[in-house]
Order: structure tokens, then sequence, then C-alpha cells
């Protein structure tokens, strides 16, 4: 039997407790030849804090572990069993069903291109009424009319004496309204 792409339902905030925990009783049953690989979906992002940038990790799934595993009743109680795990989503209660290959691919090509390039956190659309937080423009509101994720930068179109000002600020001087 080839080994499927299962999606185990976790306690949410424990996905790493339970990745860690499932590796753990795998090696202990002796049970390596029917897992394969054990993960939680994650990409890098990157917020402008203080004048810094600061990497953190953000969830695809959150509350969602992957794990690569054939299935019969030893691999399946030993995941059921596992502490902090609710159980497999898919198929039925008895007789979960695996994600196809090409979602399964689909999760691990984001989960390569994210590690490569981190995303921002924060998130900008032309359109958006942002308010200026830094600089000086501060205080400002002002609608997105650029977005440059490369450069982590923004054009904001800022009303200034009742002229529409086209200025350039980095996502940090920036927040939501």
């Amino acid at each position: 039997m080839a080994k499927r792409w299962y999606v185990v339902h976790a306690y949410s905030g424990f996905e790493k407790h339970v990745m860690r925990t499932l590796k753990e009783r795998v090696a202990l049953n002796g049970m390596e030849d029917m897992f394969g690989d054990i993960l939680v979906p994650t990409e890098e992002v990157v917020e402008m804090r203080e004048g810094k940038k600061r990497k953190s990790e953000r969830k695809f799934y959150p509350g969602y572990v992957l794990v690569q595993m054939e299935m019969d009743d030893a691999s399946w109680h030993l995941v059921k069993d596992t502490p902090k795990v609710l159980g497999f989503i898919g198929g039925t209660k008895d007789k979960p069903a695996p994600i196809t290959e090409r979602e399964a691919e689909a999760i691990l090509r984001r989960v390569e291109s994210g590690a490569e390039k981190p995303k921002p956190k924060t998130l900008f659309e032309p359109g958006e009424v942002v308010r200026v937080i830094e600089g000086p423009f501060a205080d400002f509101n002002g609608v997105v009319e650029e977005v440059d994720y490369d450069k982590s930068r923004l054009k904001v179109a800022v009303l200034i004496f009742g002229r529409s000002t086209p200025v350039e600020l980095e996502f940090g001087q920036v927040e939501k309204d």
C-alpha cells in the first residue's frame, strides 16, 4: 500500500505539539515504515515593528496537521489516541479519507514558496483606507493606490489642504483603518 496524505484535526494552538508527539509515538511503536512526513503547513511572514523587520510563522490551516501514512487499524489508533488530537477530517469516523495528491502537492508547494519568499503579515489592497501612524503625515488618512510587496512600500493618496497628494510610505508607517 502507498502512503497517502490525511488531515488530522488537533486542538488549536497545539499543532506543533501534536506533530512532535506523533513523531515520538511512531518511533516508540516502531511504525516508521507506515508513516512518511508529519507537518504543520506554515509560511514565513514579515512585519515591521519599531522600525525593524520581524519574521514570524503563520499557519495556513490553524488546528490541522498533515500526516502522510498507510492507513490500517494500528496506524489509525496510533494517530487517534495521540493526546490533543480530535480526529481525522474527511471520510467517516471509522474510515477516514485521504486528501487528493493534487491537494497535497498544492499545500506542499505553498509551504516551499512561503519559506523562500516571506509574505508581509498585513496585506494591503488598492482602494483601501489606511491611517498614517509615522512620519510627517502622521494622523492623516489616505487611500492606497499601489502596493509593492517586494520593497514593502505603498503609494497612498493623502488629503492635504483639500488636495489629494500621493505619498510613498513603508508598511510599518501605516495601519488599516
